[in-house]
């Protein structure tokens, strides 16, 4: 999860030294503003442009897919924060369109079907407070990906708007399902196979303890190619995860499961454009 993030089409590379600008404007509050504006702003671009591809795209087109979500009613997660009234609208458009709501399971047996599976990453408490509730009420399956770490209170004070094991119980008991999304939330891509494994594995451990259910499903932090190793990879498999997946759909690390990113900037027609596929080949940028 990125509180402030965007991205880039087609190359999966930043067109601006992403990591340079980062560093620069640690320290002060204006330039992070700043920074975030910048970047929402790439995004909004970049969608919207990307959309314009909708319009070449035939109904039979359409593919079973999984988008990948964060909060549902949280503004300090930026562009990862879909307002409710948006989310419920989401909902809608898709039933409309013809999709079908499925579990990710479903859609990776039948991928030629029209089904569409949610997913939520990092166990934000608006997910809790305001998707389960509306899921529930229209029989929506659901999966949330939760940073074990984080539910155990070990978060940085950016990411106070996090469940603990009680509010992930909760999900648990409106029939949500819960997989991994490591113990602390790091980038895998730039840490060593002994801590990819630590964090792939005290996560399940810690999720099987309190949630007395096998945990063989995990969803890779920012989720783009360069978030994911060999290494981690490997440590994955080795550690019982039978299942991986990202957050980019024709980017991802090999070996994973794609999912479609769904923003705050996602009106009706940026939304049946990542429905129709127009950003598959975009990463985020943040």
């Amino acid at each position: 999860m990125s509180t402030e993030s965007t991205g880039e089409a087609s190359t999966g590379k930043a067109g601006i030294n992403a990591a340079s600008i980062r560093k620069a404007v640690v320290g002060s509050r204006a330039a992070q503003v700043a920074y975030g504006c910048a970047v929402t702003g790439r995004l909004g671009v970049e969608r919207w442009a990307l959309a314009r591809r909708m319009l070449e795209w035939a109904p039979s087109a359409r593919r079973g897919r999984i988008l990948a979500y964060h909060s549902i009613g949280t503004p300090s997660w930026g562009v990862n924060d879909v307002r409710p009234r948006e989310f419920e609208r989401h909902l809608q458009l898709a039933a409309d369109d013809g999709w079908s709501f499925a579990t990710p399971a479903e859609v990776m047996a039948e991928p030629e079907k029209q089904l569409l599976a949610l997913t939520f990453d990092d166990g934000v408490t608006s997910v809790l407070t305001n998707a389960a509730p509306v899921l529930r009420h229209h029989g929506i399956p659901a999966t949330m990906f939760v940073v074990s770490g984080w539910a155990d209170g070990k978060h940085p004070e950016q990411y106070r708007h996090v469940l603990d094991w009680r509010g992930v119980r909760a999900l648990q008991d409106y029939g949500i399902s819960l997989a991994s999304h490591s113990a602390t939330h790091p980038d895998f891509g730039r840490i060593g196979a002994a801590e990819a494994r630590a964090e792939l594995e005290v996560s399940r451990e810690r999720m099987e303890l309190v949630l007395g259910q096998p945990v063989e499903e995990f969803a890779i932090p920012f989720g783009q190619s360069r978030n994911w190793s060999d290494a981690a990879r490997a440590a994955a498999a080795d550690v019982g995860y039978k299942i991986v997946y990202a957050q980019s759909v024709d980017t991802r690390p090999a070996g994973t499961v794609p999912r479609t990113f769904i923003t705050r900037l996602d009106s009706p027609r940026l939304f049946r454009a990542a429905l129709a596929g127009c950003y598959d080949n975009w990463e985020e940028w943040y």
